[in-house]
């Protein structure tokens, strides 16, 4: 078998274990499996295409590729060993950054090599050159896009800026303006190509993935961590056109696709507009937050919520990000094994949104050894919370807010909720009153039957575990 029909046989083999760690992803249960399948495959892909590339490059090109395979995954696994739960979203926008600027390069070089080099070049035959030049302006495109959004992402998830959408005067049209330009200009550059043209590309592309995501506001994060996921693997797809690598291909479609249908699913579970979060916002001019005068709360300490617990027989758990940030859940899974063995049924709810990732909240839980089975889903949970006894609110805001069902002019108005406040009593666990990521106040907080419990969740959690 030669070298190159062995790539091949060896990228389908990585084909298939991509989809199958995309299955084994899908479900608590086999997501260990999935992960596994993942890394086989991209092992398998990694080691096809040096393989392959041994044949065509010097000895000095090798060392080059090698070394910088070595320092990547060194970098990795440090990155991984060190990186705490709670920054794992804005670790992964980071990470998105790189395939968009590896996107860029990959554009780059495949003009430099081609059509800035016309007068010598053989890789590409004439009558392919207009398909060549496309592909070389669409790949920078979507990797400028990417890079440029996923920093923002970054910055925004590590709070190195503010979460609050960034609101330029007629924004939707310089997003409109940017698309149109793009286009005219592909055009352009496929009849001419010219380095002028794809700087010129490059640039309003970096401009409008900024713009993008600085318009979303904190409140959508989520979605739009999904997003750029589905941006890196369209440009991880439009390299492997360039390189010509079906595995690059089929990897990015794949990651570009389901990175598609899960932000799909989060708008809807929101009720967003899909188009309107890709879009940067498009059509939703945004309603500001108003502060409104809600009375008092009530506090509670860790043994009067010891009390409501000892004589409640069914408890709601809803998390959020407050508990990824306390790093309460070990905590948490040992008030929930304790309950359970008293004989009170506690049960989980989730938020899709829940956290600054989707799944953030199910992997935490899990981590800790939560049965999958007591960890179920806002719809499946929401018609019971008005028959349960008590539901801890731990480091959870806008999803549980009842303004976004109640307060046609909040900026979370029409988003699904927990309605954490149909049960006998709430307890929230907070550090203080602050407003929650979207920046919008909670009346939830001021509710007859709602009482907070302030400080860190894991001390608080711990305190009520030695009350009981």
């Amino acid at each position: 078998m030669s070298a190159v029909a062995a790539a091949s046989a060896a990228y389908i083999v990585a084909g298939l274990l991509f989809i199958l760690s995309l299955a084994g992803l899908s479900k608590h249960e086999t997501a260990k499996a999935g992960n596994a399948y993942g890394m086989a495959g991209m092992a398998i892909a990694l080691a096809a295409t040096v393989g392959l590339a041994s044949r065509s490059i010097t000895a000095t090109g090798l060392t080059l590729m090698a070394t910088a395979v070595v320092i990547g995954a060194v970098i990795g696994l440090w990155r991984a060993r060190r990186v705490e739960m709670t920054g794992m979203p804005e670790l992964i926008a980071m990470l998105h950054s790189f395939v968009g600027l590896a996107a860029v390069l990959v554009g780059w070089n495949g003009y430099l090599s081609v059509e800035g080099n016309a007068g010598e070049q053989t890789e590409v035959a004439d009558n392919l050159l207009g398909i060549h030049s496309a592909e070389v302006v669409i790949g920078v495109f979507i990797g400028a896009v990417t890079f440029t959004g996923s920093i923002v992402a970054f910055l925004k998830l590590s709070a190195r800026i503010k979460s609050n959408p960034l609101m330029l005067p007629g924004r939707n049209w310089l997003n409109l303006g940017a698309l149109v330009a793009f286009a005219v200009l592909t055009v352009l550059f496929v009849i001419e190509p010219s380095l002028l043209l794809l700087a010129v590309v490059t640039a309003i592309a970096l401009a409008l993935g900024w713009h993008l995501v600085a318009s979303i506001g904190g409140g959508d994060m989520p979605v739009v961590v999904s997003m750029l996921n589905s941006y890196s693997g369209w440009a991880a797809a439009a390299s492997g056109f360039l390189l010509g690598n079906d595995l690059l291909i089929i990897t990015g479609a794949l990651v570009g696709s389901s990175g598609a249908y899960l932000s799909y699913i989060m708008c809807r579970a929101m009720n967003r507009s899909f188009l309107s979060v890709i879009a940067g916002g498009f059509g939703n001019e945004g309603a500001a937050a108003v502060d409104k005068d809600y009375g008092e709360h009530r506090e509670i300490t860790a043994a009067g919520v010891a009390e409501l617990l000892g004589s409640a027989s069914s408890v709601v758990i809803t998390p959020g990000y407050g508990m990824a940030v306390a790093q309460a859940q070990s905590a948490v899974a040992e008030l929930t094994r304790h309950l359970r063995d008293k004989g009170v049924d506690v049960r989980f709810g989730i938020h899709p949104v829940a956290g600054r990732l989707p799944g953030h909240m199910n992997v935490l839980l899990a981590e800790a050894k939560v049965p999958y089975d007591i960890v179920l889903e806002m719809d499946e949970i929401n018609d019971d919370l008005a028959d349960t006894d008590v539901v801890l609110v731990i480091g959870a805001n806008d999803t549980v807010n009842p303004a976004a069902t109640e307060d046609p002019g909040s900026p979370i108005a029409g988003m699904p909720v927990l309605k954490v406040w149909e049960a006998g009593h709430v307890v929230v666990f907070k550090r203080s009153m602050n407003t929650g990521y979207a920046g919008v106040q909670n009346p939830l907080f001021f509710r007859e039957n709602s009482q907070m419990l302030f400080g860190d969740a894991r001390e608080r959690v711990e305190d009520i575990l030695r009350a009981l």
